[in-house]
């Protein structure tokens, strides 16, 4: 019976756009019973389907097996398909939504004042645990540079988790919460792994505006263990973009604000180390910093994205950055 059911509302949800009404077996992902519009959510001909799943477009079936069939990393949540990940600051500025993903990540970091270049490698890590929770891995990587005033070496490693608080498929609006902690574990000579680690609170929310943009944004707090080692800062994140009618291509731009709540004294100078670099600036309290990029990402498929974005700084004050390219490509399950 259970198998003739999910048959029928597969076929219903193909040829209808949504699912049929069943008080009996409510999936969370379609609160109201039904998924986003067609014209949104369904998008036969680029696959960011919104009813692509018998369970719903949510991907959370009651048989889901999950990944390589242990149960344990769930699949990534697809009402909201047609969203795209933000680029910069690309340790703390979160997707509020519920994924599994891997994320390939290229930085090509501009040092001011003529110090040089920092090339950044690194894989982020999402893992979807349940419905509302997934496990998040936001830094980690090796630092390849040719500055005088950093060397090669590993950077620190960060995760936490993600917590959603509040969706809305129908009215693609979302809104998250986490926490994350970066563990000093990385290579002093690239200015890395000083202090006691950071914790990392955050807010992330989305929703669609009209049918083509999206906004995106996270506000945090970045609080240092040890104050005198490394630096606290308020940060707010913010992404809009824009797809191109009848193709799979992205226009963006992003804003990025960095506040800094404290004077450290590990590092000599008053220099705001941003988000890939916290060097406990003396000097720098009350500072502010806020960065802009603009980029393409392209989305083949549902579960694949690639982008590359320019950056640069708009206030006066520049820390380490002078500019960044950074370019990614994130695979789903």
């Amino acid at each position: 019976m259970l198998r003739k059911f999910f048959m029928a509302s597969f076929l219903s949800c193909l040829s209808t756009g949504t699912l049929p009404a069943n008080d009996s077996i409510q999936f969370a992902s379609c609160e109201t019973g039904n998924c986003s519009s067609a014209s949104i959510c369904d998008d036969s001909k680029w696959n960011f389907g919104g009813c692509d799943d018998v369970s719903s477009c949510d991907g959370l079936s009651l048989y889901d097996p999950g990944l390589l069939g242990f149960g344990l990393i769930k699949k990534s949540e697809h009402c909201f398909n047609d969203f795209i990940s933000p680029m910069t600051n690309p340790v703390y500025f979160e997707d509020p939504r519920q994924l599994s993903e891997v994320r390939a990540i290229f930085i090509d970091h501009k040092l001011p004042l003529g110090l040089g270049n920092a090339q950044v490698y690194a894989l982020q890590v999402r893992a979807r645990l349940t419905e509302r929770l997934s496990l998040i891995a936001t830094k980690d990587g090796f630092i390849d540079s040719s500055s005088p005033i950093l060397q090669d070496g590993w950077g620190d490693i960060g995760a936490g988790l993600k917590y959603s608080l509040y969706r809305d498929p129908n009215a693609g609006r979302l809104l998250s919460a986490g926490v994350s902690f970066e563990a000093p574990s990385g290579s002093r000579a690239a200015l890395q792994g000083n202090g006691d680690g950071v914790f990392d609170f955050f807010l992330s929310g989305g929703t669609r505006v009209g049918t083509q943009s999206h906004w995106l944004s996270t506000v945090g707090l970045v609080q240092a263990i040890d104050e005198n080692t490394e630096n606290s800062f308020w940060f707010w994140s913010n992404h809009f973009d824009y797809r191109f009618t009848g193709t799979s291509v992205y226009a963006f731009t992003e804003f990025n604000w960095f506040h800094y709540n404290n004077n450290g004294t590990a590092f000599g100078l008053p220099i705001e180390g941003g988000d890939l670099f916290n060097l406990g600036s003396p000097g720098i309290i009350g500072n502010d910093i806020v960065t802009n990029a603009y980029g393409l990402k392209i989305k083949p498929r549902s579960n694949i994205e690639a982008g590359v974005a320019f950056e640069f700084p708009l206030t006066e004050r520049r820390g380490v950055l002078d500019n960044r390219i950074t370019a990614d490509l994130i695979i789903r399950y």
